[in-house]
């Protein structure tokens, strides 16, 4: 496992996390042990430089990825970002204490929401953190499947006594209503998604 420096920060600390030694492009194709290795690195880099730390995944080109080596980010804010609650949704799955759903309003095709069952506020130290990468893997897998190699990001938000990572596909283009008013427009009902990821597990 590696961590380091983005050479093109956006912000003043920014670090990439490269997921495998092998050359892989999706995190869809990361093995459990890379994945577990990948929430250490998380760990580990939160607990040694002091500060809010906000990890993310671009994968793709159109998700505003700059390699095509699987990788995440974990970025230094200067303070938090708006708290935000765990949205209404469609339950995918329930696996190890875990919830995968399609957000009620979801605003893309495919929006999912990884969480715990239970109430549980730091993500960085808690025990789910290496099932939800490894869940996220899953439904990258499924979603690959059903629409073939996909764009996508990925983050974690948290809320009062809660966190959640939102795997964001973008098989849509957005445009001025969604990044001018807000107001976005999905053209595939969350319920139809959650059907579809249901069953793609099977391929």
């Amino acid at each position: 496992m590696r961590v380091v420096p983005n050479l093109y920060p956006a912000l003043d600390r920014q670090e990439v996390v490269v997921h495998s030694r092998r050359h892989i492009r999706s995190i869809a194709e990361a093995e459990d042990d890379e994945l577990e290795l990948v929430a250490e690195a998380w760990r580990r880099r939160a607990a040694d430089e002091p500060g809010y730390v906000f990890p993310l995944l671009n994968e793709g080109r159109e998700a505003g990825a700059s390699l095509p080596h699987s990788h995440s980010q974990l970025v230094w804010l200067p303070e938090p970002p708006p708290l935000r609650l765990r949205p209404r949704a469609e339950t995918i799955l329930e696996w190890n204490g875990l919830i995968a759903a399609s957000p009620w309003a979801s605003r893309v095709p495919y929006e999912t929401v990884i969480g715990p069952a239970e109430p549980d506020d730091d993500p960085l130290a808690s025990p789910y953190l290496v099932p939800t990468l490894k869940l996220l893997a899953e439904l990258v897998r499924r979603l690959q499947r059903l629409e073939g190699r996909v764009p996508l990001n990925a983050w974690i938000e948290r809320g009062p006594n809660d966190w959640l990572l939102v795997l964001f596909p973008r098989l849509n283009v957005l445009a001025g209503l969604e990044l001018g008013a807000g107001i976005y427009v999905n053209t595939l009902a969350p319920e139809e998604a959650t059907a579809r990821l249901r069953t793609a597990d099977d391929g």
